[in-house]
């Protein structure tokens, strides 16, 4: 799923100072247009029925359910997209529909890897999104993830690293002629890594041209110089690789990586085979923080 270049701003995005005195009558009317009639109108059924304002003004159907949602959205800083919005990706489903399950699994996901970072004193936050086959869920969950965090102020940075079918530019629309595969083959510098300004903290490291040779760009010293050289300028990073049973791309970004998440998709993955990539990455002495079970 694409979107145009032009990502539209997120509510609250760049009014991060929290406003808990604002009520949500003076959101929704602001918001929603509630003319004094209105406002007048929800009041008094919030008198007579004891209801909150919102509720009121619901059933009085002056306002939609997601009016409502957006509005509490905002009334607590939950990034959301404005009214109307269209132009980012629909699976950027943090941003797009913060109350869906799934955008909560991704915030329970971020809040167990940064309990396990904080418990094992981990400053070193760098995480490869791996899994046995194609189709299982990387690309999506590595871009909600990155979002999430980006949420939270931490300055995130996310590497496209699937050099053979990469999809996080399409997912962000953002150029790829300059890549990943470029800096790696000493074409390019940092330069190439790209700031998501409607994303707040987030910023891209899309894959580039497809090489001939992404295994052995991979395993170049360059990424670890590359790595070496952003650590001071990103809180959390995070690398897309490609299936991990079908080429040793992704236990090579792990290994530089240090560590791993590991992805598994209801009736569609293996158990030996998600047993095999945890084995494999064991063995370059990356450490799998945990597995990830896809029910979709």
């Amino acid at each position: 799923m694409n979107a145009p270049q032009n990502l539209p701003p997120i509510d609250g995005a760049e009014d991060v100072v929290s406003r808990p005195s604002r009520r949500i009558g003076e959101i929704l009317a602001e918001e929603v247009g509630l003319g004094a009639g209105g406002i007048k109108l929800v009041l008094e059924l919030q008198r007579a029925q004891g209801l909150r304002f919102g509720e009121a003004a619901l059933r009085l159907n002056l306002i939609t359910a997601d009016d409502l949602l957006r509005a509490i959205a905002k009334q607590y800083d939950l990034p959301h997209l404005l009214p109307g919005s269209e132009l980012v990706s629909r699976e950027l489903v943090v941003q797009c529909e913060p109350f869906n399950p799934c955008a909560e699994q991704i915030r329970a996901l971020r809040t167990q890897l940064l309990i396990r970072w904080s418990n094992g004193g981990i400053r070193r936050r760098m995480l490869a999104i791996v899994s046995p086959g194609p189709s299982e869920g990387r690309s999506y969950v590595a871009a909600n993830l990155a979002v999430a965090f980006s949420q939270l102020g931490e300055r995130t940075l996310l590497i496209d690293a699937d050099l053979r079918r990469p999809r996080q530019h399409l997912i962000f629309d953002t150029p790829d002629r300059i890549g990943l595969s470029a800096v790696l083959s000493g074409r390019a510098d940092r330069a190439a890594i790209v700031p998501i300004p409607a994303f707040g903290t987030l910023s891209l490291l899309p894959a580039g041209a497809r090489p001939p040779n992404p295994l052995e760009l991979l395993s170049r010293e360059s990424l670890a110089l590359l790595l070496h050289e952003v650590r001071g300028d990103f809180d959390v990073v995070l690398f897309d690789t490609p299936p991990a049973k079908l080429c040793a791309d992704a236990q090579s970004v792990a290994f530089r990586a240090g560590s791993a998440l590991v992805l598994a998709r209801k009736d569609y993955t293996r158990l030996d085979d998600t047993a095999s990539v945890i084995g494999e990455l064991s063995e370059t002495g990356a450490r799998t923080v945990g597995t990830l079970f896809n029910a979709f």
